[in-house]
């Protein structure tokens, strides 16, 4: 259980965030070109790899999110901030990545896998009880990590469409569940089972890579 002081902390950083967003938000309405350059900045890299689950190539990607920050533009005096910012750039830009990806009508539904790895070796929060074998000493070797690195792009390269978002959200951009929830239109218990079977299909990948050197 967090500590108290874990919790005020916590508490300070969203209330942080939420005054963050409405000062961004009265510039953005104000036509402040300034702020809507730092929130493409802030949010660009985000949007495509999120945008890239659900189309068939990365320059379709693009132009998905392109499309979102028109969205945003004109849509900003919609905003009725009952969500953070970057939640609601997020779920605008799934709504036309998924419009997007029927249309073009490139790729098949792939139904999600089953966990590849036994649930005992995930925490209560879905994180790793204990890391893979040789993690510990190969995470201080650079090159080693970043070999590391491209098996993981890989391997999330091969998950299902939703497995790979959650996963991109939660570890890779650090959305919390209830943002993912709201973003990808999933309830907490779908994104739950798709994080840990998105978490078990990467342990998995890395696990075998460290047994073979």
């Amino acid at each position: 259980m967090p500590s108290t002081a874990s919790r005020r902390d916590c508490a300070r950083r969203t209330v942080t965030a939420v005054n963050d967003d409405a000062r961004l938000l009265e510039r953005l309405r104000a036509g402040d070109e300034a702020a809507f350059v730092a929130l493409v900045a802030g949010h660009h890299d985000a949007m495509l790899r999120l945008a890239s689950h659900f189309v068939s190539s990365r320059a379709v990607a693009e132009e998905v999110v392109q499309d979102t920050w028109l969205g945003v533009l004109r849509g900003i005096d919609r905003f009725e901030g009952r969500s953070s910012i970057r939640t609601w750039l997020l779920a605008i830009l799934v709504n036309r990545a998924r419009t997007t990806g029927v249309r073009e009508a490139r790729s098949v539904a792939v139904a999600d896998a089953d966990a590849v790895v036994d649930p005992a070796r995930f925490d209560a929060g879905g994180a790793w009880s204990s890391p893979p074998e040789r993690w510990v000493e190969d995470a201080e070797d650079r090159l080693g990590a970043a070999a590391l690195a491209g098996h993981i792009h890989a391997a999330l390269e091969q998950m299902p469409p939703r497995q790979r978002a959650v996963v991109t959200l939660r570890d890779v951009d650090g959305l919390d569940s209830d943002e993912v929830c709201e973003v990808l239109a999933l309830s907490q218990a779908n994104q739950r089972v798709l994080l840990h079977r998105g978490r078990s299909h990467l342990r998995q990948a890395l696990e075998a890579v460290m047994a073979g050197g």
